[in-house]
């Protein structure tokens, strides 16, 4: 049997998790330097780093294509034995589809699209089946009333501060704003995580709004120390790093 189809425990518990009660940056590996993507993920997780978020696209959702679960699973043991989780973010069609793949392959958090399926209800509660924490993203064009009817079935809520599909672009300044109106409709146990042209000056403005969950890419892998690039945006919005 390969490791991709060993049967993986049921985790998924209802309120807090404790590794998300407070602020946290989640490197995205979208920027990595692929050829030496285990190198890159050890250097964040030495700096502290306990979120790795991963980019998964299809071409069809977003015009490019990604990672899919083998890259996933290749990562599992890294982080779980450096105390992080694996934040998969799906950029795809149809992602009722792939959801068991992604959460045998160690898959700790799993967010969807809002604009991607039109079984939203259905998938969120395939992803927590499956022993996965729930996310649910929108996109810069998405209202934030895309959540009245979810609230209270995601562990995560994501709004995108960029157009989703390529990294290294500048930040929504509208963004901020949109991101207090969606903590002002979530449970205060959903972890509000914004993902798009975050630094050290966004990311403590998204967190002044309510975010509590920072995705950088290429303000940490675009630069020539990740580590250090991730301990300058942690420090300023309280990521504990460890």
């Amino acid at each position: 049997m390969s490791d991709m189809s060993a049967a993986r425990p049921q985790r998924h518990v209802a309120g807090p998790v404790p590794l998300l009660e407070a602020p946290r940056v989640a490197p995205s590996i979208l920027s990595a330097d692929f050829g030496r993507l285990r190198e890159q993920v050890a250097e964040v997780l030495a700096a502290g780093a306990r979120v790795i978020h991963c980019d998964v696209m299809d071409g069809h959702f977003v015009p490019p294509i990604t990672l899919g679960p083998n890259v996933v699973a290749a990562l599992r043991e890294q982080a779980r034995d450096g105390g992080a989780m694996l934040d998969v973010h799906l950029m795809i069609d149809r992602p009722e589809r792939q959801i068991a793949e992604f959460a045998r392959a160690g898959a700790d958090i799993i967010t969807i699209h809002a604009e991607s399926t039109p079984h939203l209800h259905y998938t969120l509660a395939q992803i927590r089946d499956a022993g996965a924490l729930a996310g649910l993203a929108i996109n810069p064009g998405t209202p934030v009333a895309a959540f009245d009817e979810l609230a209270d079935h995601v562990d995560v809520a994501l709004c995108m501060t960029v157009n989703p599909g390529w990294g290294g672009q500048e930040f929504i300044a509208g963004s901020v704003e949109k991101v207090a109106r969606l903590r002002a409709l979530l449970p205060d146990n959903v972890a509000l995580e914004v993902d798009g042209g975050i630094d050290a000056d966004t990311a403590p403005r998204c967190a002044g709004a309510g975010a509590t969950l920072f995705v950088a890419g290429s303000h940490v892998f675009g630069r020539p120390d990740p580590g250090a690039a991730y301990a300058e945006i942690a420090a300023a919005v309280g990521d504990p790093g460890r």
